[in-house]
């Protein structure tokens, strides 16, 4: 199978230049990395693409025994890197590609210089002495509503995660980015995501990291990036001024800049 084309591939930037990758979230695609890309492209060599199941990719690709776990998940992003020959690459992944991201880098850590973190999520559930934003009822219910009706949880969702209640057009660009997935890809991606549980990959990370949260997420709250902060040695914690889960996109310059910084140190 042609990897650059199952995971819809686009590459930009100077070739030659330091590798930086941009991983999209649940119900997303690469389009989602719009206004930060052509940014990064103007210092690093830049790689897009599409998990199998959303975006441009293949969906003949597709199987819920592979995508029923982050593993899965985690080698796409390891084939393309393969298939590009790329190493020493800086991860950037939004949402639970942050945490795919680590899984990568366990994974094949020679193709991996750097991780970026932009509202991680461990584990969406609380516990005795955790606190992840969700209860275990909290997470049976969003599952349900969205297998129910997912085009319904999509327009009522999207919007909340969103935020920004006074630019609607962005909860209106996250909705028609979830309505595009395939409600029954998204329903095997949805339990992949809220039901994982990644805590204990954290203390593997060997690599320099830096964790983006945003001042307020309803998905992953402040307290999640203070958790991921502190079990993951040497890593660097940033607090956006912005509202919602998808900072690249409410808050480009931001995100953005917060990049180029911590790239630019490792140079």
């Amino acid at each position: 199978m042609d990897i650059l084309r199952r995971n819809n591939v686009k590459v930009s930037g100077s070739p030659g230049s330091p590798v930086v990758m941009l991983a999209h979230g649940f119900g997303c695609d690469q389009n989602m990395w719009g206004l930060v890309a052509p940014v990064l492209a103007e210092e690093f060599q830049v790689v897009l693409f599409d998990y199998v199941g959303s975006g441009g990719s293949d969906p003949t690709a597709w199987s819920a025994e592979r995508y029923g776990s982050l593993e899965g998940y985690a080698r796409d992003v390891v084939e393309v890197c393969e298939a590009l020959d790329l190493r020493d690459v800086a991860f950037v992944g939004h949402s639970v590609s942050a945490m795919i991201g680590v899984c990568a880098a366990a994974t094949a850590p020679e193709r991996f210089s750097s991780l970026v973190m932009v509202g991680p999520s461990p584990c969406y559930i609380d516990d005795d002495t955790y606190r992840g934003g969700f209860s275990a009822e909290d997470i049976d219910e969003l599952l349900e509503s969205l297998e129910s009706n997912y085009l319904g949880w999509s327009a009522a969702m999207a919007p909340v995660i969103m935020g920004n209640s006074e630019r609607p057009e962005l909860g209106e660009q996250l909705t028609n980015s979830f309505c595009a997935t395939d409600p029954a890809i998204a329903r095997v991606f949805a339990r992949t995501t809220f039901l994982s549980d990644s805590r204990d990959d954290l203390k593997s990370v060997g690599v320099p990291t830096l964790v983006l949260e945003c001042d307020q997420d309803v998905i992953a709250p402040r307290e999640v990036g203070s958790y991921v902060h502190a079990a993951i040695p040497g890593s660097r914690l940033i607090t956006l001024e912005a509202t919602g889960h998808c900072p690249q996109l409410s808050a480009p310059e931001a995100t953005t800049s917060a990049i180029l910084a911590f790239l630019r140190e490792l140079r």
